[in-house]
């Protein structure tokens, strides 16, 4: 299993654009992926379920995979946090 400590960077937080982009991201690999923010859990295949999680600029994530492929998918939604999504 792999862990990485992410914090949201953009000024608007994690909403659907963000949430969608970090789903498409998660679902183009095998392993598990979850995002957890205070006591909340939630599948990162799932836009919803990113969504949900009202992420709000500088909150703290962190990002769990477990599987064949789990450090690809974690250095690739890294990124994602570290362009800001592209948004700024």
């Amino acid at each position: 299993m792999t862990e990485k400590l992410l914090t949201v960077r953009n000024r608007a937080g994690i909403h659907a654009r963000p949430a969608a982009i970090i789903a498409q991201t998660a679902n183009k690999f095998s392993c598990e992926l979850t995002l957890e923010k205070d006591s909340t859990s939630v599948n990162a295949k799932s836009i919803m379920g990113v969504i949900t999680m009202a992420a709000s600029y500088n909150s703290v994530l962190t990002l769990k995979a477990d599987g064949v492929d789990e450090k690809e998918a974690v250095d690739a939604i890294a990124s994602l946090f570290e362009s800001k999504f592209e948004e700024e």
